[in-house]
């Protein structure tokens, strides 16, 4: 009786494996890690165009910048508005210090945290841009600066977090 047990009939039945679908699903590629961000080809535009632009979003509140910057990007996307890029600036903490009314002592009061977001377009129209700049300013939320400026070397550059650390131990090799 236990000889019997063992045996499954009902893989010889027509209706076995109905349910599977793993093998349709493609075959899964292990992940790799991020490559080195590199800096592109700057553009410098044309009598009629500009080249690379970086719209700056700024303000204490993530919440507020974050939806702004997809706003932004969403609106540029709509009018055909070639976005080379969105992403976010390294947040940066200032600490608000206060003088006691005797004495010298400095009391910490509050630290503030500053966001940043970019969206870098490319190929702007020179007549458009005004109307775009317009249309960005009107529904510009209250607390977020906004900057529109060319790109440059330096803006990729300040994008990367310093590390001293590993500058340090690279300054000690050589």
């Amino acid at each position: 009786d236990a000889l019997l047990a063992s045996h499954r009939s009902y893989r010889s039945r027509p209706t076995h494996g109905i349910g599977r679908f793993k093998y349709l699903l493609p075959k899964e590629v292990p992940k790799r890690r991020k490559e080195k961000v590199q800096m592109k080809e700057i553009s410098a535009g044309t009598e009629y165009q500009y080249g690379d632009i970086n719209i700056q979003m700024t303000s204490h509140d993530l919440c507020l910048v974050e939806h702004f910057a997809q706003y932004v990007h969403r609106l540029c996307n709509r009018l055909s508005i070639r976005v080379n890029e969105s992403y976010a600036m390294p947040t940066k903490t200032n600490e608000v210090l206060f003088l006691e009314e005797r004495g010298s002592k400095m009391q910490l009061d509050a630290v503030l945290t500053t966001h940043q977001r970019v969206v870098q377009i490319r190929g702007l129209s020179s007549t458009f841009a005004p109307i775009l700049l317009e249309v960005i300013q009107s529904s510009q939320p209250e607390g977020v600066h906004l900057l529109m400026k060319q790109h440059t070397e330096a803006d990729f550059k300040s994008r990367l977090k310093a590390r001293p650390e590993l500058e340090e131990l690279l300054a000690e090799m050589s």
